[in-house]
């Protein structure tokens, strides 16, 4: 099945700031990922996030973190950060289950 990806305005600004080889590497990860099985979770990629019920889940671009929700047939592409900041954004913008 095929997911439309819909990205927040805060993630297409999050994306904006980044160096063009790693924007370019987080857009091909999100496109290969999220477009067909965005709730598929590894070992490695995407994780489902416990204790949260809003981002869903999380997929690992080497030091990037996408944040996520995922919605019938839509994937909401909520932030794009940096691994540093990551644990900041889940506290400030999370919510919990």
């Amino acid at each position: 099945m095929r997911y439309d990806i819909v990205l927040a305005p805060e993630a297409t600004g999050d994306l904006k700031r980044l160096d063009a080889p790693i924007r370019s590497a987080a857009r091909d990860a999100i496109e290969m990922y999220l477009r067909h099985q965005p709730a598929r979770i590894g070992k490695s990629r995407i994780k489902r996030l416990r204790g949260l019920s809003h981002p869903q889940y999380r997929l690992r671009v080497g030091e990037i973190r996408v944040f996520y929700d995922v919605r019938d047939r839509t994937v909401e592409v909520l932030a794009v950060v940096l691994k540093s900041t990551a644990d900041l954004w889940l506290r400030e913008e999370g919510e919990r289950s």
